[in-house]
């Protein structure tokens, strides 16, 4: 298997919630024989539209947006305040008493560029939601999707029982008449009990593929795709750059300037602070005696804060690179998800054209031939599984037709 220029899904749904569908899996294997009651079919749009309103992680991202936000208001960062009192001898031998207050005030545009700096914070936050929201959406058409292909191979059981219970009762009815041997009768049993026992099978990949929709909606409500919804995702291709190009160009840019402000920030620091004092005082036991103080507080030693800016100027250069690496990764990324497109937009045109006719129109002759007696029994179960193959092939191939769509509307986003 070649190299890929990006770690590529090999299942249908996004890595972030690997871990916590191995688990889901298994608790929806101990559930399935419960029915569920009062399903929701619910459209695309709303599914992710429930999704956005119920992610926890959306739901974090939106405090930690409110938090920066209620952060700004500790832009203004006085010192905080001195209040010293001293008592002894130190007028003359009688025991006197001072207590003084100061407090420090930063000068120049200290506040104003923390300020500043919180502003970039909050608007980081919501890129990061930005992101967030991405992945959800994304998450969800997978999800979404998946459930209707088993709804798919759910329909096409149906159609093969139908198929085979017809075949049973031409079997029965050739084996009182003499025409054919019991061997054909057992044959269409075992395949009749089969396709049932798959139908079971079905109906547990079903359930959890509902959980897997349910678990990122992230509702009690047991939601499932509206059926009238079309098996082939609708997949829009704009020549414009892409969502994903334009929300991590977005992330970044915001990382930049954040960046840029964290170092005027610590540039600003390096300024003088003024202080201003009362006090009060004993001398010699009489009181009281009173006065103001002012001075200042000078960085003479501003090295720290000289680090932390050019630490922060670093930062930006970091994210110009970053920035860079990953429109080059979404490039190539997008060339590659094109060429799995097209390649099964091809293949799921020929089954749609041709294939499903030829399958319809296979099933229909051997039937009748079969009937007629015209057909032995092994060719027409040659001609039957031949004609069931292309319609279980359509159904795989629409469902890795979709994959790839999906995959392409919505490549992999990689932010640090």
């Amino acid at each position: 298997m070649r190299n890929s220029i990006y770690i590529k899904k090999k299942i249908t749904l996004t890595n972030f919630a690997k871990k916590a569908l191995r688990t889901l899996r298994l608790s929806t294997f101990l559930l399935t024989g419960t029915v569920l009651f009062a399903q929701q079919s619910v459209s695309l749009e709303k599914a992710i539209e429930l999704a956005k309103s119920n992610n926890i992680d959306l739901k974090i991202a939106n405090q930690e947006i409110e938090k920066q936000n209620v952060l700004k208001k500790a832009a203004f960062q006085p010192d905080a305040m001195q209040v010293q009192y001293q008592g002894g001898q130190f007028n003359s031998v009688d025991f006197d008493h001072n207590v003084s207050v100061q407090q420090f005030f930063p000068l120049g545009n200290s506040t104003k560029a923390n300020r500043k700096w919180q502003e970039e914070l909050a608007k980081l936050a919501e890129k990061r939601k930005a992101l967030s929201e991405y992945e959800i959406e994304k998450a969800v058409t997978l999800a979404y999707y998946q459930y209707l292909y088993g709804v798919s191979i759910q329909k096409l059981n149906v159609e093969l029982n139908g198929i085979y219970t017809k075949f049973l009762k031409n079997a029965e009815l050739r084996f009182k008449t003499g025409e054919s041997g019991n061997i054909e009768v057992i044959s269409a049993k075992a395949k009749v009990k089969e396709i049932e026992t798959q139908r079971v099978q079905l109906e547990y990949d079903l359930a959890i593929y509902q959980k897997q929709l349910q678990f990122f909606i992230q509702t009690n409500g047991d939601i499932i795709p509206d059926p009238n919804t079309a098996l082939q995702f609708a997949f829009i291709d704009t020549q414009e750059s892409s969502k994903a190009e334009n929300l991590i160009t977005a992330f970044y840019q915001q990382q930049i300037s954040v960046y840029e402000k964290e170092a005027g920030t610590f540039k600003a620091s390096r300024t003088p602070k003024v202080g201003l004092g009362y006090f009060t005082q004993t001398i010699n036991t009489a009181s009281l005696f009173q006065g103001f103080t002012a001075g200042l507080q000078i960085p003479l030693f501003g090295s720290v804060n000289k680090a932390k800016a050019k630490a922060a100027e670093i930062g930006i250069s970091q994210s110009q690179l970053a920035l860079d690496k990953n429109k080059l990764i979404l490039k190539l990324q997008r060339e590659e998800l094109q060429n799995n497109f097209k390649k099964q937009q091809s293949n799921l045109a020929y089954y749609q054209n041709e294939g499903l006719q030829y399958a319809d129109q296979i099933i229909a002759t051997a039937q009748k031939s079969y009937e007629n007696g015209d057909m032995s029994y092994w060719t027409y179960i040659s001609f039957l599984n031949q004609a069931i193959d292309i319609k279980k092939q359509f159904a795989e191939a629409t469902h890795s037709y979709n994959q790839s769509a999906i995959e392409l509307q919505f490549p992999n986003i990689k932010n640090n």
